[in-house]
């Protein structure tokens, strides 16, 4: 991947909580690329590690119960040894972050408006009323009905479409050229999702953004992303293009969530794929490749040692010993 194009580059990262009684190893040994312009989407099981590693972007884990390691670099900066101050002016004028729900993540007691308008003033020497009407334009670019009135309310007044579309605004507010979207669907129903879907993928290429999109939904992915990278206990095991990931996937859990999943050509009555087995302990990992126990390819040696990534095309790799053996279509 071309480096002068990379706008997000994650090195080696590891995530470990130490607030239990033992430490959780949540993310291990991320490297992932993210170019300007470009939608990457995380995708894997719950507990996989994709929203640790979004948050550690913005640095959000309480640092007294956590330890994050590695290099993550956004534009000229590394993010790990960013001071206090420095961090705050980064959070929302170089990155920001839509959250899975907006009702948690607005501010009750103030009306979204003002929230909107507090964010733009925080990064900008303009007058409030510039900021309000900014606020104002953002309500009408993520096409939020009324949007002048819509402005005064407060987030429990409006519907959960509605909350979500005004969660991008306020993360759009201070213009970053890098979105995080941590699962921005899941807490809304079929319609509502896809109209949502649609407007980020509209906003992030009128606004040339870097996004990186967290979901455990495969076709929300495939909607919106260029490129996928497939996580399992901590650890990505597969990326590459959106295309090529549908079409020969090469590890066997991208394999496996590609089976799960019903589709047009699936008949009515057919039972699905399911992947057996549980994700490994986070506190306890094993030594060799974490998919080997729920794997149908898996041999010893799969159990003793940690393979290695392997780069299959200059945009494609996967983390696995039997990569030659799922050359077949799924």
């Amino acid at each position: 991947m071309n480096d002068e194009k990379t706008f997000l580059d994650i090195r080696d990262l590891t995530v470990t909580f130490t607030g239990g009684r033992k430490p959780v190893r949540a993310v291990s040994g991320v490297n992932l690329k993210v170019k300007r312009g470009e939608v990457v989407a995380l995708i894997g099981e719950s507990g996989s590690g994709k929203s640790v590693t979004l948050r550690s972007i913005l640095r959000l884990h309480n640092p007294s119960h956590s330890v994050l390691e590695g290099q993550i670099l956004v534009g000229d900066q590394d993010v790990v040894k960013l001071s206090d101050s420095e961090l705050s002016a980064f959070r929302g004028k170089v990155a920001s972050m839509i959250f899975q729900e907006p009702l948690l993540a607005l501010d009750p007691v103030y009306t979204v408006g003002e929230q909107i308008t507090e964010a733009i003033l925080r990064h900008e020497n303009i007058s409030k009323e510039q900021a309000r009407a900014r606020a104002l334009t953002l309500f009408e670019r993520v096409r939020i009905p009324s949007p002048e009135r819509r402005l005064d309310a407060y987030p429990h007044e409006m519907s959960g479409g509605m909350r979500q579309r005004a969660m991008i605004s306020l993360a759009l507010a201070s213009q970053p050229q890098l979105l995080l979207a941590d699962e921005p669907t899941t807490a809304l129903d079929a319609t509502v999702q896809i109209q949502i879907l649609l407007l980020l993928r509209e906003l992030q290429r009128e606004l040339g953004l870097s996004v990186v999109f967290v979901t455990h939904d495969i076709g929300a992915a495939v909607e919106v992303a260029d490129r996928i990278a497939v996580m399992y206990a901590g650890r990505i095991v597969e990326q590459g293009t959106t295309r090529t990931l549908m079409r020969s996937p090469r590890h066997p859990y991208t394999r496996a969530l590609l089976k799960s999943l019903a589709h047009g050509s699936v008949k009515k009555g057919t039972r699905l794929e399911t992947i057996s087995g549980a994700p490994p302990d986070l506190s306890n990992l094993p030594p060799g490749c974490v998919f080997a126990e729920r794997c149908g390819l898996a041999t010893d040696d799969c159990r003793k040692a940690l393979p290695e990534t392997i780069w299959l095309t200059e945009d494609h790799s996967a983390r696995c010993f039997r990569v030659d053996q799922t050359l077949q279509p799924v």
